[in-house]
């Protein structure tokens, strides 16, 4: 009988504490400060039109990132800025990886 009875405060204390988590988080997401990113892409292109999309619906801003979208008019530039620190991330395509020789 005392088995029966361990086990089941065993299985109450586990499922109790895997319910923990689920609770709601009343919090606002952009309650708290956001954080500046800046985007420098190559041009603008038809393949970042989801991240496109998640700016102008402000998916980007619902998390708490204050994104700065800038065109870098090519991956040399893209990547100075990148090196340089003015941008936090580059979108490059491969073709500004080679080296040319």
């Amino acid at each position: 009988m005392k088995k029966k009875r361990f086990i089941a405060l065993l299985t109450i204390l586990l499922l109790g504490t895997a319910l923990i988590g689920c609770g709601a988080d009343k919090t606002p997401k952009n309650a708290s400060k956001s954080t500046p990113v800046v985007l420098n892409e190559v041009a603008h292109s038809i393949f970042y039109a989801p991240m496109y999309a998640a700016i102008e619906n402000g998916y980007f801003a619902e998390e708490g990132i204050d994104l700065t979208l800038v065109t870098g008019y090519g991956a040399d530039k893209t990547m100075t800025a990148l090196l340089s620190g003015e941008a936090d991330i580059g979108f490059m395509g491969p073709e500004g990886t080679g080296e040319k020789v």
